[in-house]
């Protein structure tokens, strides 16, 4: 493995800096005029997608009381940060001549995440097949709310769906699958939050705790899994209906770029940035980005130093191939979500020509930028949720713009908030007084 190591290294150079656990943003220079499809996967996957979600919204106006006023929908408000701009400039000593929006996913219904997108989704995908082979739905026309009625709850409860999860993958197939009355279990890997475990247990779910990461909980319950009868896996690292689920988001947020007068074309782009994991959300979204805005639209994943998985899998291109672990990085962060040694096996693959590029960001500096969003704006994340945060600066202040002959004055930013809603106060306050403690310790702000 040293030898391969070694080969990779002087063939991308850049990975010498990875492996150094260094900070840094890396522009794709395989980026390509968007052209769908891509490996064989065309767009019509994000309409079907819609399709679904607008099926159930009957049943979760019905179910939660939270969805009432949305009539069942789910989506997440669009919010500008006009105080976080300028403390974010005074953090970073850069000038950021572009607007700063925030996509906030962690108000998601129920989940509190972005996984509520991706999650909810295949979960809804194999009710309804369930539902239309036993006839509790007589047709895709039929109320979804059917679905809450004992005699469905009934046919579910002989179905059982399980996961590997780092933490918010968990809880939003968990309490969807629980609430329609399937068995479902959760393995979480050993860095998954505490309070993730017991609020999941707290829902009837079924939690098995692993003392490795998140390949070993994935493995684990595939594996036990595929020993019962009647049970569903959902595969983070190779799931296209979950991609899909995530890839609706687009369609939402083009609706209130439109509500807010925000025009985005090739004169006035939109630069994207999404936290990355295993790779399915923020693949999901950047696909669905791309169908939407074309080569408008920019999109960049955002990563823990210590857990570059989609990174090295995209810049060598060996993808599911290679882990953090095969070139000596720990995978160990506080960015729980984030967490992942080894990439989706399909996603990196489809980002090869849609990605503008990933950028690493240390585990001090999540902490200290979820104090300032709070500080600046009233607005809590969690850790994992702030990656993205770093964008807007490293962006303007790189050679990526001139490069695509980009005005910066003209650009939208739009961070992803991937989550935080859920966490409990008691532990939010206590991260928030350690980014204090972070910004104060370093003289800044």
């Amino acid at each position: 493995m040293e030898k391969e190591i070694a080969d990779l290294i002087t063939r991308y150079p850049v990975l010498k800096r990875i492996m150094n656990l260094e900070p840094l943003l890396w522009q794709n220079d395989r980026l390509t005029k968007t052209e769908f499809p891509i490996n064989g996967i065309g767009v019509e996957l994000i309409e079907e997608a819609a399709q679904r979600f607008k099926r159930f919204e009957p049943f979760l106006e019905a179910a939660y009381s939270e969805l009432h006023l949305t009539k069942g929908q789910i989506e997440s408000p669009l919010l500008e940060l006009p105080e976080m701009k300028k403390k974010l400039e005074q953090f970073t000593k850069t000038t950021i001549e572009g607007s700063l929006y925030l996509k906030s996913d962690d108000l998601l219904p129920v989940a509190g995440s972005i996984k509520a997108r991706g999650g909810f989704h295949e979960v809804f995908t194999i009710a309804e097949a369930i539902a239309l082979e036993h006839q509790l739905l007589h047709d895709k026309n039929d109320s979804y709310a059917k679905l809450l009625l004992s005699e469905s709850r009934q046919v579910f409860s002989n179905y059982s769906i399980a996961v590997g999860s780092t933490g918010n993958l968990g809880l939003s197939i968990g309490m969807m699958s629980s609430k329609l009355g399937f068995r479902v279990t959760v393995h979480m890997s050993a860095d998954a939050k505490q309070w993730k475990k017991d609020l999941l247990r707290q829902n009837g779910v079924y939690v098995i705790e692993y003392q490795g990461d998140y390949s070993e909980a994935i493995s684990s319950g595939r594996a036990l899994c595929q020993k019962q009868e009647h049970c569903y896996f959902i595969d983070d690292e190779d799931s296209l209906s979950l991609f899909s689920g995530y890839a609706v988001a687009a369609l939402g947020l083009k609706k209130q770029l439109e509500e807010y007068n925000i025009k985005v074309d090739q004169e006035h782009p939109l630069f994207v940035y999404l936290p990355c994991g295993v790779g399915g959300g923020p693949g999901g979204v950047t696909f669905g980005l791309k169908h939407v805005f074309g080569d408008a639209v920019h999109c960049f994943f955002a990563e823990p130093t210590h857990s570059p998985a989609m990174l090295i899998g995209v810049l060598t291109k060996k993808h599911s191939a290679i882990s953090v672990q095969d070139i000596n990085i720990d995978n160990k962060t506080e960015a729980d979500g984030l967490a992942v040694g080894r990439p989706s096996a399909f996603v990196g693959k489809l980002m090869e020509p849609l990605l503008s590029g990933v950028f690493t960001i240390e585990d001090e500096d999540l902490f200290k930028l979820l104090y300032i969003l709070q500080k600046s704006e009233g607005k809590f994340l969690e850790p994992s949720a702030l990656a993205g945060m770093m964008g807007p600066a490293l962006i303007e202040d790189s050679s990526y713009l001139e490069k695509h002959y980009i005005d910066k004055k003209k650009i939208t930013h739009l961070v992803w908030g991937t989550g935080g809603s859920l966490v409990p106060k008691e532990l939010a306050q206590e991260l928030i007084d350690r980014g204090s403690s972070l910004v104060k310790k370093n003289q800044m702000y």
